[in-house]
């Protein structure tokens, strides 16, 4: 549309539009997870759609004739970057988002075909009754819900923030914060995802009442600072994060979770960073399934990278810097399938060793099934495998065609938080407006209004009223 000359003019109808808008609130009903997981039914599907994904990413690359500017800002061979990043009208389809999961997490739909919800307050006074415009009044909500942010916040928890199913969680755009009391709690829940967000300095929180739905809370004990704690849930997918300095581990799934993919997240800082599995013992574990792909598992690492108990995992074109113990541990005969890594092990003569089998005897895990297929192994590094060799032994630990790990700087560049508090990934903001001016760690206290699809429209005007430093910037309305 032209832009408006008369500010007076663009002013009413903004306020028009607004108002019009905060008169839609969606309805829904709770969707949760209280099954136990099974392995997927037909993990050749998987396999080959990802196939598929990649191996078009990688030829657009290879045959599309683009500047050198493009290439390294756009087209990457990265298969989820490349669904949803070349779109120069991506802000105004924020839920193709959902399409572009690989892995077992693929079916994680998140808030797609769901009301949007803008995030307007960053605190988080109360975990029982939350406000509206905070994070935590959007993820207890029962209704299908693509949560996003106009503007830099730190929302700090004062208790864990309990997700409902079927949420997004979406900060591009944005440099987004998440820290304090928790942090992130999926328990018995079902398709979530989380997108470019900061997760840190997460601490143990509880002995306290915390809302989980509209219609309960209940009490929580001493929870262990998880950055992001799955108990019990399936299809989630967790992409585009930057995680460190918490309690206890970064990214831990237990308690039968599955269907999970972690995907183009940058951990570092941490000691234990990933946990798959409750113990060796808990049998419903051992049906979870977890990719994790084009990770970059970056400096002051210690171990847990991940530590597996039971279950099928695909370490699949990871970068990882070093660690000062080991990188893929685990216990309980899980089945582990390495392709296309890239190891550098640290100077530490002792600890060059990708691999460790945590307090278990050789002759017993000399059958577990433990492979490296295509990694490379720099710096005396080394990986110790088992088990069988044959493909058939690691069907259900496949669910991404692996790349050469000689692309590996070029699949993993963009990992972690893209744009604004990003690892100069050159993603703006995601709408045009003066939210990028908004220093890290504000946030309104307005209330927040949830909007539908036609709301993105509108958006820039809600921006052009909310800001006092407008008149720097051209937005279209």
């Amino acid at each position: 549309m032209p832009q408006h000359s008369s500010t007076t003019m663009f002013r009413s109808n903004c306020i028009v539009l607004i108002s019009l808008l905060s008169s839609f609130f969606p309805l829904g009903k709770a969707m949760l997870n209280l099954t136990l997981p099974t392995p997927h039914p037909n993990p050749e599907e998987v396999v080959q759609e990802l196939h598929r994904r990649v191996n078009a990413s990688m030829s657009r690359r290879q045959t599309l004739q683009i500047s050198e500017k493009d290439q390294s800002s756009c087209i990457t061979g990265n298969p989820i970057d490349d669904c949803w990043k070349c779109d120069p009208d991506w802000a105004n389809n924020r839920q193709r988002l959902a399409d572009c999961a690989i892995g077992f997490g693929q079916y994680a739909m998140g808030g797609k075909n769901g009301e949007y919800y803008i995030v307007t307050d960053s605190s988080d006074d109360d975990a029982v009754t939350p406000k509206p415009g905070t994070l935590r009044y959007a993820v207890i909500q029962t209704q299908p819900l693509w949560i996003v942010f106009p503007s830099n916040m730190h929302i700090k928890l004062s208790q864990e923030l309990i997700f409902n199913s079927y949420k997004t969680l979406d900060g591009r755009g944005a440099n987004v914060h998440i820290t304090g009391g928790g942090c992130i709690t999926l328990q018995y829940i079902s398709n979530v995802i989380i997108h470019n967000i900061h997760v840190h300095h997460c601490v143990q929180s509880g002995e306290a009442n915390v809302r989980s739905s509209p219609t309960h809370f209940g009490w929580r004990t001493k929870s262990d600072g998880d950055g992001i704690s799955i108990f019990g849930s399936k299809d989630l997918w967790i992409d585009h994060c930057s995680l460190s300095h918490c309690k206890d581990g970064l990214i831990d799934a237990v308690m039968g979770s599955t269907g999970i993919t972690i995907s183009n997240n940058y951990f570092s800082h941490h000691n234990e960073v990933m946990l798959l599995g409750h113990s060796d013992g808990y049998l419903p574990d051992s049906g979870m399934q977890v990719t994790i792909a084009f990770n970059h598992f970056g400096e002051k690492l210690v171990q847990r990278m991940p530590r597996c108990r039971r279950g099928y995992i695909h370490v699949v074109n990871n970068d990882y810097t070093e660690w000062e113990m080991y990188a893929i541990g685990g216990s309980g005969n899980p089945t582990i399938n390495s392709q296309g890594n890239r190891y550098n092990a640290p100077s530490n003569p002792n600890a060059k060793e990708v691999t460790k089998r945590v307090d278990t005897a050789e002759g017993e895990w000399k059958g577990w099934n433990w492979r490296s297929e295509g990694d490379i192994l720099v710096n005396g590094a080394f990986f110790v495998a088992s088990g069988a060799g044959v493909e058939v032994k690691y069907e259900k630990a496949y669910s991404v065609e692996p790349k050469s790990a000689d692309l590996i700087v070029q699949l993993t560049w963009h990992a972690g938080v893209l744009g604004v508090g990003g690892r100069d990934n050159n993603l703006g903001m995601w709408s045009r407006g003066p939210g990028d001016e908004t220093k890290f760690g504000s946030g309104s206290r307005k209330q927040m209004m949830p909007f539908s699809t036609s709301a993105l429209i509108a958006l820039s005007c809600f921006l052009f009223l909310y800001s006092s430093t407008w008149e720097k910037f051209n937005v279209i309305c």
